[in-house]
Parts: structure tokens; C-alpha cells; sequence
């Protein structure tokens, strides 16, 4: 079992940074791939960005890459989104989930489906 705490959102303005975090209980967050997704009021769940177990790899969607970055300590069981030139666009609910791809590939966490465990949500509102 695996669970997963977001924090660090809030209401900032366009232009604006903030950094999430999402911190893991259990003794296997290493063995996960973690992934950040979004979902704004009316609009379906979408996918954010990705990180491998051992962090050596990502991935991200073409709506926030050069613009948000995904980290993890595995020591701290913590995976970070850092958020930089934030966007009204990118106002919703972020989310962190635990998954393993069952290929290797990270292509396959593109999809919420793919992931064992979700946190709870963290709000995020970008004023423009």
C-alpha cells in the first residue's frame, strides 16, 4: 500500500511559480513511477508529467513542458512538480499517483488507468 499527500497549492497570479509536493508512505514509493495529473472544473482529468522509480527519466505533456518540472527524493519519499511561468490555463486540481509501467516505458503513465494510487488533490487557481 501506498499513500500519497499533495500540498504546496494555493491562489497565485500569471507569471507566478509553485512548487507541489506529494509525500508517500510505505516502503515501496522507490519501486514506483510517480505522475502528476490535473483536472480543471468541467474538463476530464489530464495527464501533467511523469518521473521514473529511480528518476532518471521523464516525461511531459506539450502544455506544460519548459514550464514545469517533475523531481523525487527517494530518500524523503517526496516527488515535486515545479510550476514556472504559470498560466489562468493551468488553474484546476493536481493530483500525484504512484504507478508501474508494465512495459518500462514511461509512455504507458500517459493514461490515468495505468496508476495504482492517488492522493487526494491539491487546489491550484492562476488569477490572470
Amino acid at each position: 500500500q501506498v499513500q500519497l499527500v499533495e500540498s504546496g497549492g494555493g491562489l497565485v497570479q500569471a507569471g507566478d511559480s509553485l512548487r507541489l509536493s506529494c509525500a508517500a508512505s510505505g516502503r515501496t514509493f522507490s519501486s514506483y513511477a510517480m505522475g502528476w495529473f490535473r483536472q480543471a472544473p468541467g474538463k476530464e482529468r489530464e495527464f501533467a508529467a511523469v518521473i521514473s522509480s529511480s528518476g532518471g527519466s521523464t516525461l511531459y505533456a506539450d502544455s506544460v513542458k519548459g514550464r514545469f518540472t517533475v523531481s523525487r527524493d527517494n530518500r524523503e519519499n517526496t516527488v515535486y512538480l515545479q510550476m514556472n511561468s504559470l498560466k489562468a490555463d493551468d488553474t484546476a486540481v493536481y493530483y500525484c499517483a504512484a504507478g508501474r509501467p508494465p512495459f518500462g516505458h514511461l509512455t504507458e503513465l500517459v493514461r490515468g488507468y495505468a496508476y495504482d494510487y492517488w492522493g487526494q488533490g491539491t487546489q491550484v487557481t492562476v488569477s490572470s
